[in-house]
């Protein structure tokens, strides 16, 4: 019998049944669930259901077969729905600048195998990370950026994950701004770490930000994408106690190992379709 695992999710108006109706359908076609998690958002009447199934026995239905018999089933209800095999990574292209500490950490665990993706590529406004990417044979992407010349950068980035076929983008501490318009193109498809406990201290220099205001913890924030600066949707977040005693410099160096640990959990929930929108929020089923 096929070791095969599968993960459906989707989300709809909430109503009674929909565990009861989707279960009934999986055991029809032959199928176990072997993990499964839901969540009612009652403010806004929804339902988010995440499921891992695997096949019962033989006669359990193919995945293409599946996918078409379980449109039927959510037509009913508009369903927001996918349904993949957990063995197909998505692909995905990392852009960076001149830090290298969460790029460096997404290689790391890529490598070992923890970070289910497929990292086809890195793209970068700099050079400074060329040696780094090179030494994991990975393809790398020097795309320099001025005023003038975003447009045409942004294409250029645009070409690099439709050549690689990239599900997703990572910006791995890219000190750019997208355009609304790449923004739009790439909603819910791109995935940022900003170095602040959003909403707190946006923009550039959270650190120093955080000193001229004394706190006491610092944080970061990993979030979707959107043409609002770092307002959208949040996946993830993690804080440090600090004190009075350091100063914005070693703010900084403490924040590396939070944005890396963050960004990491964050791609990782992205990749096992553990994270679904729910309008400005998400909802993340965490294992």
């Amino acid at each position: 019998m096929s070791q095969q695992r599968l993960v459906l999710t989707l989300s709809c108006s909430d109503r009674p049944g929909i565990v009861a109706d989707v279960t009934t359908f999986l055991a029809a076609q032959h199928y176990n669930v072997e993990e499964a998690s839901q969540f009612e958002d009652r403010q806004e009447k929804r339902f988010f259901m995440r499921t891992e199934l695997a096949p019962a026995s033989d006669q359990a239905t193919p995945l293409a077969a599946l996918q078409q018999a379980f449109a039927d089933l959510a037509e009913k209800d508009a369903m927001c729905w996918q349904l993949r095999d957990l063995a197909d990574k998505p692909k995905v292209v990392i852009a960076v600048s001149r830090w290298g500490h969460c790029l460096n950490t997404l290689l790391h665990k890529w490598k070992e195998g923890t970070l289910p993706v497929e990292i086809v590529a890195v793209v970068s406004n700099h050079n400074d990370m060329r040696d780094l990417v090179e030494w994991y044979n990975l393809p790398y992407h020097y795309l320099p950026i001025s005023k003038d010349t975003k447009p045409q950068q942004e294409a250029q980035i645009l070409e690099v994950m439709e050549k690689a076929q990239a599900d997703f983008l990572v910006l791995a501490r890219y000190m750019q701004i997208l355009s609304n318009e790449l923004c739009e193109k790439l909603e819910g498809r791109a995935i940022n770490i900003h170095h602040s406990f959003l909403p707190g201290f946006k923009g550039a220099k959270p650190y120093h930000q955080a000193y001229d205001r004394g706190v006491k913890l610092i944080g970061a924030t990993a979030h979707f994408v959107t043409s609002d600066l770092d307002e959208g949707p949040i996946i993830e977040q993690e804080v440090e106690r600090v004190s009075h005693a350091n100063n914005p410099e070693e703010l900084v160096e403490i924040g590396h190992d939070i944005e890396s640990v963050v960004l990491y959990r964050a791609v990782r929930w992205h990749a096992e379709q553990r994270v679904l929108l729910n309008g400005s929020r998400t909802v993340v089923f965490r294992r």
